[in-house]
């Protein structure tokens, strides 16, 4: 059980240096990031949808009444073609996606502070506040609807190193725990 929470520990700080990178580069360019993220997506579907169209012709699906191929294709072709058109509610997903996500990580941290209470760890105290900082960042980033992508990477880049410390927090206190 000690392995598999510092393997979890690990993976935690992995995860947060992913945030800060996105962090970094939304705060050095959020409009271009949201723009390339969106037409990839527009991208894949559009591939998506004429591999479907090519693999409904070239199997003769037109004879089989279960090959729904064609329609799926046009649908993923009219869904790669709309993500690219509206750009802009990509990166209003995105934002609430990345907000969840930071609300997700502060409750799991909250949690882990009372079992560190419980344990009588010092450092609970630490957790705890990091987690409301945390629940605080992940709801900014959720309800504040004319935040700037900037805003937004600079909360992600500090959810991050807040994650990171207690991550390392959480990791150099496993063997206390038990």
């Amino acid at each position: 059980m000690e392995k598999f929470l510092k393997k979890t520990g690990w993976t935690s700080v992995i995860t947060s240096i992913v945030f800060a990178i996105i962090g970094i580069i939304l705060i050095t360019n959020p409009e271009s990031i949201i723009k390339i993220v969106a037409y990839i997506l527009g991208g894949i579907f559009i591939a998506v949808g004429i591999v479907k169209i090519i693999n409904y012709f070239s199997s003769k699906g037109s004879s089989d009444l279960y090959n729904y191929n064609l329609v799926y294709g046009l649908i993923a072709i009219v869904l790669g073609i709309i993500t690219m058109i509206y750009s802009n509610t990509i990166g209003t997903m995105f934002r609430i996606m990345i907000g969840i996500w930071i609300i997700y990580s502060g409750l799991m941290r909250l949690g882990l502070a009372l079992k560190l209470r419980r344990g009588q760890i010092s450092s609970w105290i630490a957790v705890l506040v990091l987690a409301i900082c945390m629940l605080v960042f992940g709801m900014y980033i959720v309800f504040n609807t004319n935040a700037v992508m900037v805003t937004i990477g600079i909360v992600i880049l500090a959810y991050a190193i807040s994650d990171l410390i207690e991550s390392f927090i959480f990791v150099r206190n496993i063997d206390k725990i038990f």
